[in-house]
């Protein structure tokens, strides 16, 4: 458990939440607006890198949750204190709003031209082709493949992913990184990576979760990156379509709920089923 004051710890979770955000929500820009990241593998491992790189930063201060879901979890299976549990959360999701922020000043025309050449306006239906590069939506609007926006095409491709399936793939992607976190970060665990190596398969499980789920919900996993981003879009000219956006409350119970839940599951997984059969200390395997 880090030792330094809670001021500190929550100004390293707004830096390393930044550099999460700003690198793989800036992935996400340069795929969509520019097309120089070609194919999901490539804007996955961005993700991954920007996770191992924010460990690394601010690990040895905060633990580098930079995740809601993964603080309440820490918290709910006695790894983290719960008065400390606010306080991160509301520093991750700062961050989260800040990286959406300064993307935006430095991606605004791409947007903007995005839009014409789709034929969509900002805040209207169809603008989910630009706030996906903030918030998140169920399916991944980027699969929309006319040249211009299309809502039949849209409605169709809605229709494939449903609010219950896109709960159940964000649950399970979560729980699959918190179990994961649990795993690599726990001491008693022999078969854990050694030296300082764990950030590094953090982020590789991390960029195997988009490669398979982003299709369907872009792979959220983390209250923060979605909300703080949405929030910054909904203020920036995208409305409604940003925040609660077109199907309602699913961007809570999909980008919020489900990955709190999740965490909790997997970090139970790991304490409750896994955790109690691995040696004590000093017993012999």
């Amino acid at each position: 458990m880090p030792t330094s004051s809670l001021a500190a710890r929550c100004f390293a979770e707004i830096f390393g939440t930044f550099l999460l955000v700003f690198f793989g929500c800036g992935a996400v820009h340069v795929a969509i607006l520019t097309g120089a990241l070609v194919g999901l593998w490539q804007v996955a491992i961005v993700w991954g890198v920007a996770i191992m790189l924010a460990i690394y930063v601010v690990g040895g201060i905060s633990g580098a949750h930079i995740n809601p879901a993964v603080t309440i979890s820490l918290a709910a299976w006695g790894r983290f204190r719960w008065p400390d549990v606010l306080p991160y959360i509301l520093a991750q999701v700062t961050g989260a709003f800040l990286a959406a922020a300064v993307l935006f000043t430095l991606y605004e025309p791409f947007l903007a031209e995005k839009e014409r050449e789709k034929g969509v306006v900002r805040g209207q239906p169809g603008s989910e082709i630009t706030a996906m590069c903030y918030g998140e939506y169920f399916p991944d609007p980027g699969r929309l493949s006319s040249e211009m926006y299309n809502s039949i095409e849209h409605d169709k491709l809605n229709d494939l992913v449903s609010e219950p399936v896109a709960f159940l793939a964000e649950v399970l992607g979560t729980m699959i990184l918190a179990l994961a976190v649990f795993a690599l970060t726990d001491e008693r665990n022999s078969a854990a990576p050694l030296g300082r190596v764990a950030p590094v398969f953090i982020g590789l499980t991390v960029a195997a979760l988009i490669a398979v789920i982003a299709p369907l919900t872009q792979a959220c996993f983390n209250p923060a990156r979605d909300f703080g981003p949405r929030l910054f879009a909904s203020l920036s000219g995208w409305g409604a379509i940003a925040l609660p956006g077109p199907r309602g409350m699913g961007f809570l119970t999909v980008y919020i709920v489900a990955p709190i839940v999740g965490a909790f599951a997997g970090g139970g997984w790991y304490t409750r089923l896994l955790r109690p059969c691995l040696p004590q200390p000093g017993e012999k395997s």
